[in-house]
């Protein structure tokens, strides 16, 4: 991990951000076609312009990782408040981890996290959260070591449109 550079997002990012928020849509829309966006025509301008959106943000952190001056991952993540519809306190929530496919299993997406959620302690959430899709059989065994444990089991039923 020592040739890994994380850093926060910066719009000079956004392509990059893009390209690799369009990666983290594929993937999830290839799971399950019902529940998750279709990416469309564009999806790196769309994401990338979505990201964008949350750079400035007070309560949200958007990181990426460098290796070689090249950005290979990137993690967004944010403060949430109490949620008396959810049934939680306050948190930090892990929104995006994303590390292109050449990069992954190398300690990036562990560095991402791990700055993440230190970012989210120094600003006071007591506790993270995160999703993952049931699908993502990487996923599950990698969040697990680095300590987050299953609590919620989200279930969806596609309804007739008339």
């Amino acid at each position: 991990m020592d040739n890994i550079l994380v850093r926060r997002a910066t719009e000079s990012d956004l392509p990059a951000l893009g390209r690799l928020g369009a990666l983290l849509m594929q993937t999830h829309f290839s799971f399950d076609q019902q529940r998750f966006m279709a990416p469309g025509r564009n999806p790196e301008e769309g994401y990338g312009w979505f990201l964008g959106t949350q750079l400035t943000e007070e309560d949200v952190i958007v990181l990426v990782a460098e290796r070689a001056g090249s950005v290979v991952g990137y993690v967004y993540a944010g403060l949430e408040p109490r949620s008396w519809k959810e049934l939680r306190e306050a948190a930090g929530f892990i929104h995006d981890v994303a590390v292109e496919e050449s990069n992954r299993r190398t300690g990036v997406a562990t560095a991402l996290v791990e700055e993440a959620v230190e970012w989210l302690r120094t600003h006071g959430a007591p506790r993270v959260l995160l999703w993952t899709a049931e699908q993502n059989t990487a996923a599950l065994p990698f969040f697990s070591r680095l300590g987050f444990r299953r609590t919620m089991i989200e279930m969806t039923r596609e309804l007739q449109t008339e």
